[in-house]
């Protein structure tokens, strides 16, 4: 077999790229003078039908005689091509080049914990660093209590009691604290839902690393970050030293293209490509989403798309930042960060491709989101409530979609309807931000003048089911925005959840049964 340096040479002297196996069986040139720093890579024989999975690409840092023996024509760098996701992880763990499968030690941006999470993850802390042990970084780590918060349920309230507690001890710069309960607006400090909260406060920066101990963690991909979610164990051991050792996922890319057509919402594409590949079809993937479709969504569209690979197994999910990202984080932050894309020969596992023009609404029927059904097919399924809310269906822009349908039919629900807005933010839109086409009223004036519930206080609300006491919790037949659907998800293990677009939620809420949002929008 020849050696690296042997390859090195034979590049220099014919001033030639080495190759990479592409998908097709093709070879792709990899000189590019790329981010990272100047390396060789020694590619042996590969079949046609080789991958990036089988392919044993090898790589390390050129000697520095070869580099001076180079001349400043042939000087260029021989860069193996990556991935969005492989990118932010060679970056993070200080690599010039990873392939997946590979094991590397990532330096953290920043970790997440909530009042259900937080607990666990500090008490592993202690024991393993010691009672009196900082964590690595105080301005590092978000506090965020948002789950069991509206709750007369003592345990519950004892974890956000733990968080405060840890806050002070740790001086933590970052802790989103709830005093009064009683009344949310009361808690300027107070934001609600974490996902959509570090969104909204900054936390969610292109190129960077966020771990979260809960699995929609993923969320944050539309920032072009790598966010996922971990376990107690892992979130312990990252607030001792703001490092965990994790295994770069292969990626997964969704092409999205077409014109979006008005009936259609980006969780009606996430449940689309669930139900194409199943819950286990991304399992420790990367999955990444790019096409005409995308570039033209907003931030909060993209969010709904990575919010839920976790449903269909996804390590993460991506969407390259663009000049929507920026716009978005203008103000938020002022932390600079380094956006990436993936190279247009790095190696991807499996490309989907969707024209979403030809697609139609869709819900996931019970007790899987994979589930997958025609909204229209669905129209005999008598429901007994709605609910709107969640880190994937309780964005401002979810309101406006369910309010403008409402306000378009001028016609009042026939089942009970739960609004729970993600964040104090969110909650405050609804009250001042005017519906398109709706003359001038506010989400709040059309839900009520639909016959809604008020928009209550901002929470991860019954999503995950809760105490007893939770705010519409349910047991029974429901066309929920939310992510899961498995039995006992949002209560009672008997209920039946209908996951959908708010669209689909506001058009069912208003006929008492699974309706397609076409009915009304014509």
């Amino acid at each position: 077999m020849a050696t690296v340096a042997t390859a090195a040479a034979a590049a220099a002297r014919h001033n030639a790229a080495l190759l990479v196996p592409k998908g097709d069986g093709g070879s792709l040139p990899v000189l590019d003078s790329g981010f990272f720093g100047p390396r060789v890579a020694f590619v042996p024989e590969f079949s046609p039908t080789c991958t990036q999975q089988n392919a044993s690409v090898r790589a390390v840092m050129a000697p520095p005689q070869l580099q001076q023996q180079r001349s400043p024509a042939s000087s260029g760098i021989v860069k193996h091509a990556l991935t969005a996701t492989e990118k932010i992880l060679a970056r993070a763990s200080e690599k010039t080049q990873l392939v997946p499968g590979e094991n590397v030690w990532v330096k953290a941006d920043i970790l997440m914990t909530h009042d259900v999470g937080a607990p666990g993850t500090i008490g592993i802390f202690k024991r393993e660093f010691g009672k009196d042990a900082k964590v690595w970084d105080r301005e590092k780590v978000v506090l965020i209590p948002d789950h069991y918060i509206f709750t007369a349920d003592e345990r519950a309230n004892r974890n956000v009691d733990i968080l405060r507690e840890f806050a002070l001890e740790q001086d933590i710069k970052y802790f989103y604290d709830i005093k009064d309960r009683s009344n949310f607006r009361a808690n300027p400090d107070y934001k609600g839902v974490c996902h959509v909260a570090l969104a909204q406060e900054g936390h969610c920066r292109p190129g960077e690393v966020l771990f979260g101990t809960d699995s929609h963690t993923c969320n944050a991909g539309a920032f072009g970050q790598f966010a996922t979610g971990i376990g107690n164990t892992d979130a312990g051991f990252i607030m001792g030293t703001g490092q965990l050792l994790i295994k770069v996922p292969p990626t997964l890319r969704f092409v999205l293209d077409g014109e979006m057509p008005k009936h259609l919402l980006a969780k009606d594409l996430i449940l689309q490509i669930i139900g194409e590949i199943s819950v286990a079809g991304a399992t420790y993937k990367a999955m990444e989403f790019v096409g005409s479709a995308v570039d033209k969504m907003t931030m909060e569209d993209r969010m709904t798309l990575c919010n839920m690979v976790v449903e269909a197994g996804a390590k993460n999910g991506v969407v390259p930042a663009d000049s929507t990202t920026f716009k978005y984080l203008e103000g938020k932050t002022t932390i600079p960060y380094e956006p990436v894309s993936s190279d247009g020969a790095a190696s991807f596992l499996q490309e989907y491709r969707f024209d979403v023009s030809k697609l139609e609404p869709v819900v996931a029927k019970p007790h899987s989101p994979d589930n997958r059904g025609l909204a229209r097919e669905c129209k005999d399924v008598k429901i007994d409530r709605v609910y709107i809310g969640s880190c994937t269906g309780g964005k401002t822009e979810d309101f406006l979609a369910a309010a403008q349908l409402m306000a378009i039919s001028g016609q009042t629900v026939k089942v009970p309807t739960f609004l729970v807005p993600a964040t104090q933010k969110v909650w405050l839109d609804l009250f001042t931000l005017p519906v398109p086409g709706a003359e001038g009223l506010t989400c709040a004036e059309v839900f009520t003048k639909a016959g809604c519930d008020t928009p209550t206080a901002p929470s991860c609300g019954a999503c995950l089911g809760g105490p007893q006491d939770t705010y519409a919790r349910m047991n029974e037949i429901c066309v929920s925005t939310t992510n899961r659907n498995f039995p006992g998800r949002m209560g009672n293990k008997d209920a039946q959840i209908y996951l959908a677009s708010p669209y689909t939620a506001a058009a069912s809420a208003l006929t008492g049964f699974v309706t397609d949002p076409r009915e009304f929008l014509s």
